[in-house]
């Protein structure tokens, strides 16, 4: 229980830090940018004011790398974000996502 907490409070620290660079570069970064943007700046976007994240891309609870996707197959205009739960597997009812009301 306490990961699944420490992955929504994940989740919606780097949504704001998306936000963030979003605001700056006038759309969220792509699936092919992905999370990294907000540490490095993509070479297409000129209005980056990053670092928006000091120590780089944190990883959730279970060691694994949150999953990003825009546009979103969930969130079809904006971006999926989410964690693949314990077993590091998307899908099944373990995943922590930023779609689903929790």
């Amino acid at each position: 229980q306490a990961r699944n907490t420490t992955a929504k409070t994940g989740i919606a620290i780097l949504e704001g830090q998306l936000d963030v660079f979003e605001t700056d570069a006038g759309r969220p970064p792509t699936t092919e940018e992905g999370l990294a943007a907000l540490v490095e700046q993509p070479p297409n976007v000129k209005s980056w004011n990053g670092p928006y994240i000091k120590r780089g891309v944190p990883k959730d609870p279970w060691g694994n790398d949150y999953a990003y996707r825009c546009p979103g197959q969930h969130n079809v205009s904006g971006y999926d974000l989410f964690s693949m739960g314990p077993d590091g597997r998307e899908g099944g009812n373990d995943d922590i996502d930023n779609w689903s009301p929790h």
